[in-house]
C-alpha cells in the first residue's frame, strides 16, 4: 500500500528557519508585507521572495488591495506534513522511552 506524502515543495518551504518565523507570525492573522518583514534582518524584497515561496507550497494566502499585499495562514498543507509524520511518533518516542533493546549493563 503507498502512503500519501506531503508535496515536496511544503518541506522545502518549512525546512528554513526565516519562513517558519513568517509562518509564527502570521498565525495572529493577516499582515501586510511591510508587518511581516520588520522583525527580519532581511530586504522587502527578501521577504517577498520567501512569501512567493510560502504561497507557492500553498501555505499563505495573498490579498490586494491598491499596491499594498496582504497574506495570511493557510495551514492546511501542514495537515499532510503532520499526518505523513504521526507513524514515526511512536517508533521514535517509543524507543526514546524504552531505551536500547540490546543494551548491556556493566
Amino acid at each position: 500500500m503507498r502512503s500519501r506524502c506531503a508535496q515536496p515543495d511544503v518541506f522545502r518551504a518549512i525546512a528554513r528557519p526565516v519562513r517558519r518565523a513568517i509562518l509564527d507570525r502570521l498565525r495572529g492573522g493577516e499582515q501586510p508585507v511591510r508587518a511581516i518583514a520588520e522583525p527580519f534582518a532581511m530586504t522587502l524584497s527578501g521577504v517577498s521572495q520567501q512569501l512567493r515561496l510560502l504561497r507557492n507550497a500553498g501555505l499563505v494566502r495573498e490579498r490586494r488591495d491598491g499596491r499594498q499585499r496582504y497574506y495570511r495562514l493557510s495551514p492546511e498543507p501542514l495537515k499532510e506534513v503532520r499526518d505523513w509524520t504521526k507513524p514515526y511518533d511512536s517508533t521514535v518516542y517509543g524507543r526514546a522511552v524504552a531505551g536500547p533493546r540490546n543494551s548491556r549493563r556493566q
